[in-house]
């Protein structure tokens, strides 16, 4: 199956470099200390953050100069369009890894010596790139509960179609039918790389092409999430009078 016809278009329309719609709301729920849910096509994710607040387990083990990082990566179980029974495995437990890498690199961990913040991220609905989106939407979750950062986090993905042409923030149809698949969380001011995992194999003349797209999807979700940021606190601060003589100081 060729995933880019003659004419440059993916199976979901979309140009080689052209990335999925954004769609993300911050402060869903009202019970953690912050939480988003963002859509990037048709994956859909929540998170929600807790802390930071006194560590609960391990603290004879725990630093005292920093932070402790607790995350948890789950699907829900409707999120596939498959109904088979799926118990936790392996590949859940490797994410909340690399998710747990991709956000020590920004908390600024130092900031909260002798606590704990809980990192919980959900996959409602799966269509490709489901790291990607959870390291985004925690980002947001962060954000929204006032964790002091280094910078965002921002993940996406890429792969090759007919083993020459990069794509990028490629579908689960994309993962499946395609080449060897690449995702890549950065500190996108920085440039620092947070994270870096491949599906396989990728040869060397094919590396850089297909890293530099998904950096580049990285910078291009950034851009987007600040904006959407920036307008959901301006948001706030018309409904609280933010900036008038009344909270001038």
């Amino acid at each position: 199956m060729d995933l880019l016809s003659r004419q440059g278009l993916r199976t979901d329309g979309r140009r080689s470099g052209e990335l999925r719609r954004i769609r993300c709301k911050m402060g869903v729920f009202n019970q953690p200390d912050g939480s988003a849910y963002l859509e990037q096509g048709n994956t859909k994710v929540v998170a929600a953050v807790y802390g930071p607040h006194e560590i609960r387990t391990n603290r004879s083990k725990a630093p005292t100069d920093s932070a402790v990082i607790n995350c948890q990566y789950s699907m829900a179980t409707f999120s596939r369009s498959e109904r088979k029974r799926r118990p936790r495995d392996n590949k859940s437990a490797e994410l909340t890894l690399h998710l747990k890498q991709a956000m020590a690199t920004a908390i600024k961990t130092d900031l909260y010596p002798k606590s704990q913040i809980d990192i919980f991220v959900q996959v409602l609905q799966s269509d490709g790139g489901n790291y990607s989106v959870c390291v985004n939407a925690a980002t947001l979750a962060l954000i929204d509960a006032g964790i002091a950062m280094e910078e965002f986090v921002i993940s996406c993905t890429s792969s090759l179609a007919n083993g020459e042409t990069p794509l990028v923030d490629i579908s689960h149809l994309e993962e499946t039918m395609g080449g060897p698949s690449l995702t890549v969380a950065i500190l996108p001011i920085s440039g620092k790389i947070a994270m870096l995992e491949t599906s396989q194999r990728i040869h060397i003349n094919h590396l850089e092409p297909v890293l530099s797209e998904a950096v580049r999807g990285c910078r291009y979700i950034y851009e987007n999430l600040n904006k959407i940021i920036k307008k959901h606190y301006e948001e706030i601060g018309g409904a609280l009078n933010w900036g008038t003589e009344e909270y001038n100081i």
